[in-house]
Formats: structure tokens, sequence, C-alpha cells
């Protein structure tokens, strides 16, 4: 944590968590809020919000602050609404946690025009990321350099992916459940490396981490295969996976682990294929071309 002497201890620091009504968005908030920080959480099901909010609050400190937002993060235009809703609650943003994800049992395409595994696990944090730049520049503006952080909630499901397929980053041809979602946790690794290759300068650090097979909602909507392997493995406690994305958050020494990958408080080395800096930089441009194209004003 900062020392005593840091800018940053005079005001309330800011972390913004999505996918925050349940699992390990729901554990790493509430772990935020008995630190007494600002916690700004993202959820899509109104029921499940109200239920995380009731709790997170029931957790925080006495001067701890919550504010819950709803928004589906397979919509683009929702991810800006709510990156626009966050700049209305708070001017810095100290750390963004891209935790909101998941599995899809098939090709569900979007009223955008998107598949909705790639675009909720790689498209959605590179957007919300984007558009709260300002504010994690302004915060960075008065914390020591390398205190402020984005980490992405990736998975070793990424190393059963020997590549980003160019030709077809949606998956629209030959959709395949668990390819879809391993490519985009192989996107989530390679966008953490080009942003925080971007980003160092400005005093911001980006990491990742595998937070392992987790007692969540994660597979509620995957196929049958998906669900079977959650049912029949161990799974941890959400709170085994938030302990390791609050001390990515936090801990100053990872200050120069920029762009590295982690597990279970620990580094771990990620598979070849999510160390290209030449695919990462591609992604970053295509990420950009898409969005672009999603997001152009009606004519």
């Amino acid at each position: 944590m900062p020392q005593a002497d840091d800018p940053s201890e005079s005001r309330q620091r800011c972390v913004v968590v999505t996918g925050a009504s349940s699992g390990i968005g729901k554990a790493t908030a509430m772990a935020f809020a008995r630190m007494g920080w600002h916690v700004i959480g993202t959820g899509r099901d109104r029921k499940r919000c109200e239920e995380a909010e009731a709790d997170i609050r029931a957790a925080g400190t006495a001067t701890a602050r919550l504010d819950m937002l709803r928004g589906d993060f397979s919509e683009m235009h929702e991810v800006r609404r709510v990156a626009r809703d966050i700049g209305a609650l708070t001017d810095k943003v100290d750390v963004l946690v891209n935790n909101a994800g998941g599995v899809r049992d098939g090709f569900y395409g979007t009223s955008e025009g998107l598949e909705a595994t790639f675009a909720t696990n790689h498209l959605a944090p590179f957007l919300l990321t984007r558009e709260l730049l300002p504010l994690l520049e302004r915060a960075a503006g008065d914390t020591p350099p390398g205190l402020v952080r984005v980490v992405a909630v990736s998975s070793s499901g990424h190393r059963a992916c020997a590549g980003m397929r160019w030709y077809d980053l949606v998956m629209k041809t030959a959709f395949e459940p668990g390819a879809a979602y391993c490519q985009a946790k192989l996107a989530n690794l390679l966008y953490t490396r080009e942003l925080h290759r971007r980003l160092i300068d400005k005093g911001i650090v980006a990491l990742a981490m595998h937070p392992g097979r987790v007692g969540s909602n994660f597979a509620s909507h995957g196929d049958q295969g998906m669900q079977a392997y959650m049912a029949a493995n161990e799974c941890a406690a959400p709170e085994q996976p938030a302990r390791t994305i609050v001390w990515l958050a936090t801990d100053p020494e990872l200050g120069g682990k920029g762009g590295c990958y982690f597990h279970d408080l620990a580094e771990e080395q990620p598979a070849p294929q999510a160390l290209d800096e030449l695919q990462a930089e591609k992604l970053w441009i295509e990420s950009e071309r898409i969005l672009d194209r999603v997001l152009e004003p009606a004519t």
C-alpha cells in the first residue's frame, strides 16, 4: 500500500470492478470495501446487483463508498454508457479490474454484429479501459509511479489457443464455444502486454492473472461439457483469486512487473503465443478497427 507521505493518502482511492455482482468480482469488491476504498462495481442482472450491493456494503468499513452500475458488456454502446456513468461518480480511478466475462454454449450474435464471447471477454475491457484512461491518468498524476493499475482476469485456457484467428476474430464461421473462450483469454494477455507498453510512461501498470477453477456461476451459460467439467472438479472459493487480484492492485513491488501474468500470489510464464509483441500490437489495431465500426455515429 502507499506510504503515509504519498499524495494518494490525502484522498480515498477508487477501484472499478467489472462483474462485481457475483463470484470473483463480488469477492474482490468486498475486499476493497473492507480496505475503505471507493468501489464502483458493474453487473448485468438487476437482482444479483442488488444482492451484491447489500453484501458489499455490509462488508465495508464506515468510510468505504460503493456504487453499483448495470450494463450488458456484450454490447459496446452499453460499455460506453457505463464508462460515462463512472465518470459522473469519480474524477480518478486508481485501479481497474477487468473481470467480467464468461463462456457460452453456442454462437450468440449481439445487436452490433459481434459474437458475445469475444465481445464480452475482450472488446468490452478494451473499450472500458480506453474510455476510463483519462481517469486513470488523472489518478497517476497524484500517485507515485506504478501504483495505478489495470488488472485483467484471463485464464490458463489461453494455452489451448495456438494463435488469434485473424481472418475471423468473432468466429462467425466454424464456431466452437471452447475455442472462442480460449481465444478471448489469449486476447486478454496480448492486450495486457500492449497496454503496458503504451501506458508505462504514464505511470500506469497493466497486469494479468489466472483465477483457477472457481466455484461461481461462470459456466452457467456454457455447454454441457463445460458445466460437467466444472461440476466434476474441485473449485476454489471466489475469495482465493480475489486475494491475488487485490495483491496485484496494491503491492508496491509489482509496479515493475507490467505486462506479466500471475496465479495464486505468484508470477507464472504464459504460453509463448501470449508473449508475441507483434501479435499484441496487431490485436490492438484490429480491436480499434472493430470498435470504430461498431460505435461510429449513425448517419
